[in-house]
């Protein structure tokens, strides 16, 4: 696989760094980023996490060996794939810019086609031949037009779209690692996608997807694509996961309409009474996303880097975690109102150096169950943001805030 110019490259030393934290159970998207925005680097984080976790009585957690980092690497390796870190050259750009996004992705094939903009294709695994039909339509004129199409390789509408775009550009994203793809039927076109496109997991090698792996991995759909495509869904359809992701990522969703005598059309007819945009040609989609490349600043938000060249991210609006407990997927919701409960009892300041109490004090005073934005949160309590992102992180790995879209926070439950 080969790497496109610009952007910052980690060092094997760093690489290693990067895997074992994001490998340690209960090390979710964002708690990994405040660790690296605290400390400045994997390697130094690592160095202090043990600390941290005795301290919140959880001296249990694995810690992964360097050993556990470089046989995973090995790995990738064998099967012709690379593990990719958030701000190098090879990872997807829009996505990037997503809340809770992967610090790592372990990635198959050729990041060439990463310069094309994606929309995403997704639908009812019991497809119709109607949807298949049109979804082989649309992925094929999209391409044409000069978008790649991403989608999951399930059955249906999935496959469908990534055979129609597999000439052009088509992005597989997996639930599994890259040796457990899901379905198994599909594996020959997985080779076929990994010779001509690209195939991205976040899931470490040997890992088989669970039924909690596939919305984690809807947001990356979406966060890939300027916009999603639902073209056939039932109203629990997992492909309503991906339309609600790409909402909460600023994307645009379409949605195919359908007949109202098929429990199929269900999940889409409703997106569009909801406002979704009409997909019934590959003209609407055009139409709609073509501004938006043309905006190359649409999604952009500014990382920043430490003295090793470690790619660090601050001040971005956060999604609601994804990660619950250890390894539990809680899911995301369009974020919305909580009223104020009474009778809450104060939470004690964190254990934090002396010289942080009175700050942290005024920071547990001014937080409820509402959430409040962070930004906010330092001006009212007069504490430095800088200060308000170490207070809230010791909070966060308590358990004692919850983080919600828009860059915002609230106590916990």
């Amino acid at each position: 696989m080969s790497a496109r110019p610009g952007g910052l490259s980690l060092t094997e030393a760093q690489r290693i760094d990067w895997l074992r934290l994001t490998r340690t159970e209960g090390i979710g998207p964002l708690t990994f980023r405040e660790l690296l925005n605290r400390y400045g680097s994997a390697g130094q984080a690592l160095a202090a996490l043990p600390g941290l976790l005795a301290a919140r009585g959880k001296g249990h957690v694995r810690i992964p060996t360097v050993d556990d980092a470089e046989r995973e690497l090995d790995i990738a390796r064998r099967h012709g794939a690379r593990i990719v870190a958030m701000g190098e050259p090879d990872y997807p750009p829009l996505l990037k810019t997503v809340d809770g996004r992967p610090p790592l992705l372990a990635m198959r094939g050729s990041a060439e086609i990463l310069r094309h903009p994606f929309v995403a294709v997704v639908g009812s695994r019991n497809a119709s031949a109607v949807g298949k039909s049109f979804t082989d339509r649309l992925a094929k004129g999209l391409t044409e037009q000069g978008f790649g199409i991403v989608s999951g390789l399930a059955r249906g509408i999935d496959t469908r779209a990534h055979e129609a775009s597999i000439g052009f550009a088509t992005i597989a994203v997996l639930a599994g690692g890259l040796d457990r793809p899901y379905p198994p039927e599909n594996v020959p076109l997985l080779e076929r996608i990994a010779e001509q496109g690209l195939v991205i997991s976040e899931m470490p090698f040997g890992w088989e997807p669970r039924g909690r792996d596939f919305p984690r991995r809807n947001r990356i759909i979406s966060g890939i694509a300027y916009g999603s495509v639902i073209v056939e869904a039932a109203r629990r359809s997992g492909s309503l996961i991906t339309a609600r992701f790409a909402l909460e990522q600023g994307r645009e969703v379409f949605a195919v309409p359908g007949s109202p005598l098929d429990p199929r059309a269900e999940g889409t007819n409703d997106l569009l009474r909801q406002n979704a945009t009409l997909c019934a040609s590959v003209e609407d989609v055009v139409a709609v996303l073509r501004p938006m490349i043309e905006a190359p600043d649409l999604f952009d938000r500014h990382g920043v880097e430490d003295d090793a060249g470690t790619p660090r991210y601050q001040n971005e609006p956060l999604w609601d975690e994804l990660f619950a407990g250890e390894d539990g997927l809680a899911e995301a919701v369009i974020p919305g109102g909580l009223s104020e409960e009474a009778g809450r009892a104060p939470m004690e300041p964190v254990a934090l150096p002396e010289d942080m109490q009175n700050a942290a004090a005024r920071i547990v005073a001014a937080l409820g169950p509402s959430p409040v934005d962070i930004d906010d949160l330092a001006r009212l309590s007069g504490v430095s943001l800088r200060e308000v992102q170490t207070i809230l992180l010791d909070l966060d790995l308590d358990g004692r805030i919850e983080r919600h879209g828009g860059n915002r926070v609230s106590l916990s439950p």
